[in-house]
């Protein structure tokens, strides 16, 4: 039996398997603190949990994942001193949306902050923290560009989040052409993986061209695995295929997209580096619970950015269980033959599933984004509050 942990063993699957927070690191102390507490009777959990760490490279975690809803759940977790905060600046500050703006990019800092020594002690490898640019913008290039360059100068290991969108992924062009750290999110497609691979490759050439220092710039894109396998249109389409989708086939279908995704990258040797997010439990088989957006996409040059419940599920759930590399390996044939008979997943699954000028139609997106522009909007509306009922939002 291995003393090491789930998560431990999970990492050393691949030397360029890297696992991430996928929330706020200021919620990150408290999540740990309580989640000891629950598992005092299980002493091995309970030492695993030291392993989780933005301090130092001998633990496990090397990044982190935010976006607007998770930066608002920092801010909700501490609400009273977060007004407080904003309440000295109102009367600097030009306008309730610079307030607001200024209050999420301090949100970003704080965490960037904390993150920041595991990208001093791998000299910018590893140890960034991912800064979305406001979702509402999903189509305007040139006003994503200018607040990734202001996301980025918050701190020197922020990384930008730009939208899959194709204005998006033509702004990840030039970011990286400035040598500044890129993330897509919004990923739903092995077309939008590949389109910002190309896209960071540009730029990323453009910059050599121009003597830009590149020894600390990444690129990633992002798939959201569960966003993607249970957006409604995929049942609603399988159904109209004459097929009811079990839980084991959604999560066969957003682990094919994913190890396409990754085979494609490796095999046109893209500088572009597969982030696995929005994770979900399942499925359940024989009464056995599993985390296949895990286990299943284990040992590959990935991020796993794994949300809290889902991190404290595998720890416990795979504390005893042998972990393999299986990112290589073929869906079983019975379940491709399925899934390819349903044009949600086909637009998924192909290259050239899905066109760019499509990508901002996309079911996943357009609700993710929806989701992400409302909590850009409870954003407003705390500096609205702090600015008085007279100042328009």
């Amino acid at each position: 039996m291995s003393t090491r942990s789930a998560l431990r063993r999970l990492s050393e699957l691949h030397s360029g398997t890297e696992i991430w927070w996928d929330s706020s690191p200021l919620v990150f102390t408290r999540w740990r603190d309580e989640t000891r507490s629950a598992w005092t009777d299980h002493p091995r959990l309970t030492a695993a949990l030291d392993e989780l760490t933005f301090t130092s490279l001998d633990g496990v975690l090397r990044g982190c994942t935010t976006n607007p809803p998770l930066a608002l759940e920092a801010v909700e977790h501490d609400r009273r001193r977060w007004i407080q905060w904003a309440e000295e600046r109102r009367n600097v500050l030009d306008g309730t949306q610079e307030l607001a703006w200024t209050l999420y990019r301090e949100v970003l800092r704080r965490g960037a902050e904390q993150v920041l020594p595991l990208w001093e002690q791998s000299d910018g490898a590893v140890g960034q923290i991912c800064g979305q640019v406001d979702p509402r913008l999903l189509h305007e290039r040139d006003a994503m560009v200018k607040q990734g360059i202001e996301l980025h100068a918050t701190c020197p290991n922020v990384m930008v989040k730009m939208p899959a969108t194709e204005a998006g992924i033509d702004g990840i062009r030039v970011l990286s052409s400035l040598g500044i750290s890129t993330n897509a999110t919004l990923g739903f497609t092995v077309s939008q993986i590949m389109a910002t691979a190309r896209a960071a490759r540009e730029g990323l050439s453009l910059a050599r061209e121009k003597g830009v220092d590149l020894s600390r710039t990444r690129s990633m894109a992002t798939l959201m695995l569960g966003r993607m396998e249970d957006a409604p249109a995929f049942g609603e389409q399988a159904l109209a295929a004459g097929i009811t989708l079990s839980e084991s086939d959604r999560r066969w279908a957003g682990v094919a997209v994913a190890r396409k995704a990754y085979r494609l990258l490796q095999e046109q040797q893209m500088e572009t580096k597969l982030l696995l997010a929005s994770m979900r439990l399942g499925p359940s088989l024989d009464g056995q619970g599993h985390i296949w957006h895990l286990e299943q996409l284990a040992g590959g040059d990935t991020v796993l950015t794994i949300f809290p419940n889902i991190l404290a599920s595998f720890m416990q759930g795979y504390a005893e269980t042998p972990l393999e590399a299986t990112i290589d390996e073929p869906v079983p044939m019975h379940v491709m033959d399925r899934l390819l008979r349903v044009s949600y997943f086909v637009q998924a699954y192909q290259e050239d599933g899905v066109t760019p000028a499509d990508y901002g139609s996309l079911p996943g997106l357009v609700a993710t984004g929806a989701s992400f522009s409302q909590a850009m909007q409870s954003f407003d509306a705390i500096a609205h509050e702090v600015r008085g009922s007279n100042d328009s939002v």
